[in-house]
C-alpha cells in the first residue's frame, strides 16, 4: 500500500504542473492578444484539470497522513486513531486493518466481522470536487476536439 502511494503521490504533483504548463503554453505559443475563443478554452481546461489533480493531490496528502500515523504504532495503535469516529467509538475497537481506496480517495477501516467503513480522514469537499473538476475538464476537452472553427470569407 505504501509503494502505491509514494507513487500516486507525486505523480498527482506531476500532472497538475504538466496541466498548468500545457494551459500557459497553449496562451504562449499563439499570444495573449492573438488567441480566439479555442485557445482560451484549452487553456482553460488545462487550467481545470490542473486543480482536480491538486485538490486530489490535497485528499491524498490526508491519506498518507493517516497511512503513517496508523503505521507508527505504539501506544495508541490499537484502535488506529483515524478509524475513531466522535459517537461511534466501539466501532473503532473491531478494527484489525487499513486500507487506501483511491477512488473515491479514501482511508477504509476494516473490522474484524468482515466489514468495512470509510473514516473522515478525506475532508468532504475533495471527491465531489474532483469529481465535477476533472468531468468538466473532460468534458471541455471533449467538446473543443469536435470543435471546428468556421472560416471568415
Amino acid at each position: 500500500m505504501v509503494p502505491l502511494l509514494i507513487l500516486v503521490f507525486p505523480g498527482c504533483l506531476i500532472a497538475a504542473f504538466a496541466f498548468t504548463g500545457y494551459a500557459f503554453g497553449s496562451l504562449g505559443r499563439v499570444g495573449l492578444g492573438a488567441a480566439d475563443r479555442t485557445v482560451w478554452l484549452r487553456s482553460a481546461a488545462g487550467l481545470i484539470a490542473a486543480v482536480a489533480s491538486l485538490l486530489y493531490t490535497w485528499g491524498l496528502l490526508h491519506v498518507v497522513g493517516a497511512v503513517v500515523e496508523a503505521a507508527e504504532g505504539g501506544t495508541e495503535s490499537a484502535p488506529v486513531v483515524d478509524c475513531v469516529t466522535p459517537g461511534q467509538e466501539e466501532r473503532a475497537s473491531t478494527v484489525v486493518d487499513h486500507t487506501v481506496s483511491y477512488v473515491p480517495l479514501g482511508f477504509v477501516c476494516e473490522t474484524s466481522g468482515g466489514g468495512s467503513y470509510t473514516s473522515d480522514t478525506v475532508p468532504d469537499y475533495v471527491n465531489p470536487g474532483v469529481l465535477v473538476l476533472a468531468l468538466t475538464a473532460a468534458g471541455m476537452a471533449l467538446t473543443l476536439r469536435k470543435y471546428r472553427p468556421r472560416s471568415t470569407v
